[in-house]
């Protein structure tokens, strides 16, 4: 069993599903090209152990096709000193005062 994500034309997720294990093929096909075949939108593979792509995406998530990761949409922390850590690719507050609300 793996988990595969749905992206529109601006590599927006919008549905995440179960699927077969990503060992598999289907008719002759990985699992990934055969899912965006069938539902005519790219589809990419996603873990909630984060072992690929960084990040378990979700929906409303960016799929970064530079460095094959999902990132979550940038969050609110009440001031405009939020980064994007590229080491994890997750959002940071700079101010340490103030904790991004996820």
């Amino acid at each position: 069993m793996a988990h595969y994500a749905f992206l529109d034309k601006n590599n927006i997720v919008t549905e995440v599903i179960v699927g077969i294990d990503e060992t598999e093929t289907i008719e002759g096909l990985d699992t990934e090209t055969w899912y965006a075949n069938f539902r005519g939108q790219t589809c990419k593979r996603t873990s909630y152990n984060n072992n690929i792509r960084y990040n378990y995406a979700g929906i409303g998530y960016t799929y970064n096709e530079v460095n094959d990761v999902f990132i979550a949409p940038m969050p609110t922390c009440g001031h405009s000193e939020l980064t994007l850590n590229t080491a994890t690719y997750r959002w940071e507050c700079d101010n340490a005062k103030h904790e991004p609300n996820l």
